[in-house]
């Protein structure tokens, strides 16, 4: 038997791809770098990645599920960190690859500025002049009844206790309408060092009333004392004067009116004025925000 006819022609190279006699084809050794193995299966290392085994970072394998940080999701499946391609909408009603949607807050019309709460503005300023005419006249009614008094038509003994001005008023039934009886009066130390100046008593000159509680009152004379003591009070033709009668004396009231009602229509006229111009202001600021559509 000739031996040479079971191997190969020396001329048949494997590597070439050659086939043996049977007509299979040769098992050839791969070649260094060609990334096959023998068998012709893809190597680990090469460049395409062994079937169903996931590649990190890579592209997506043969024939397997879609792999995290694949160039080309499976439709559907979603992504870590994104959106599924191609898949169904999401909660909130958008879809892949749409701009995200920014829901609007509030109604959608401006506010008008400034706000109502600024209302309480004049509200304050209209309070705090009625608190001030209520202050005030709690006030004067203390000081009107601090003076001191002698009655009419007997006449008796003060205590007037500071050097000074002092004015006189009639208190009395009528006082307020001018229903003043005639009279005379003198007044002069009771005892040193009392003293008042020299013809001071005088008439007092504008008309100065009050009316607290049950007193009616008129200033009617004004008086210097030098050094404060006590002095007799003579009245003198006053028998008309009516029975509960009195002479008081004390500070002028027309400077503590006047501190009263000023501040006091000061700041109700302030609030008034305060209000009409909020209104105004938040009117056409309104009937501006309706002409644009709001």
């Amino acid at each position: 038997m000739d031996t040479q006819a079971d191997q190969p022609s020396g001329d048949a190279d494997p590597s070439e791809g050659s086939q043996p006699a049977d007509g299979q084809p040769w098992t050839s050794t791969p070649a260094p770098g060609s990334g096959q193995q023998g068998d012709g299966t893809p190597l680990p290392s090469s460049d395409q990645p062994w079937a169903g085994a996931p590649q990190p970072g890579g592209a997506q394998q043969w024939g397997g599920p879609p792999q995290p940080g694949g160039d080309q999701p499976w439709a559907g499946t979603p992504q870590p960190g994104g959106e599924p391609f191609g898949g169904l909408p999401q909660p909130g009603g958008q879809y892949p690859g749409q701009p995200p949607i920014i829901a609007g807050t509030g109604s959608g019309r401006p506010r008008v500025r400034p706000g109502r709460i600024w209302y309480l503005v004049p509200a304050l300023l209209i309070a705090g002049g009625i608190a001030s005419v209520v202050f005030g006249f709690v006030s004067l009614s203390g000081k009107v009844d601090s003076f001191a008094r002698v009655p009419l038509p007997a006449g008796g003994t003060v205590a007037l206790n500071h050097s000074g001005g002092y004015v006189v008023y009639y208190e009395g039934p009528g006082a307020n309408s001018g229903r003043i009886p005639s009279f005379n009066v003198r007044i002069a130390p009771a005892a040193p060092p009392a003293a008042v100046r020299r013809g001071s008593l005088q008439t007092y000159g504008s008309s100065v009333t009050y009316t607290i509680g049950t007193r009616q009152g008129r200033a009617v004379l004004t008086l210097q004392v030098v050094h404060p003591g006590k002095f007799v009070v003579q009245p003198s033709g006053a028998g008309a004067a009516t029975a509960g009668s009195d002479l008081a004396f004390g500070q002028s009231l027309g400077g503590s009116i006047v501190s009263i009602v000023l501040p006091t229509i000061g700041l109700i006229l302030l609030g008034i004025a305060s209000w009409i111009i909020l209104f105004v202001i938040r009117l056409t600021r309104t009937r501006r925000a309706r002409a644009q559509g709001y």
